[in-house]
């Protein structure tokens, strides 16, 4: 119900994969700070998905810094399917 709620989605996923790289990489906060230029305070809150501070587009740095690539893909929003009736009821 969050007027921005595409963007907080897309924010999620992209932190979702820096964590997983982060983990993969068995990073502690500070390496990973000194890797990306944060402070491990910043690393923490990323860590812990806290995402107040961080732009889409600071989120995407931080995964190229981590030798990541990014590919956006944009196409045409499918039409709209008319939702199923769900009948509830007894037989």
């Amino acid at each position: 119900g969050y007027p921005d709620a595409v963007e907080r989605q897309a924010k999620l996923r992209l932190a979702y994969v820096l964590n997983h790289v982060l983990a993969d990489r068995k990073m502690s906060q500070v390496e990973a700070a000194k890797r990306l230029g944060l402070t491990q305070p910043k690393v923490s809150a990323l860590r812990n998905y806290k995402l107040v501070g961080f732009s889409l587009e600071r989120l995407m740095n931080l995964l190229t810094a981590l030798d990541q690539d990014i590919e956006i893909v944009i196409r045409r929003k499918p039409r709209s399917r008319r939702a199923a009736r769900i009948s509830v009821g007894a037989a």
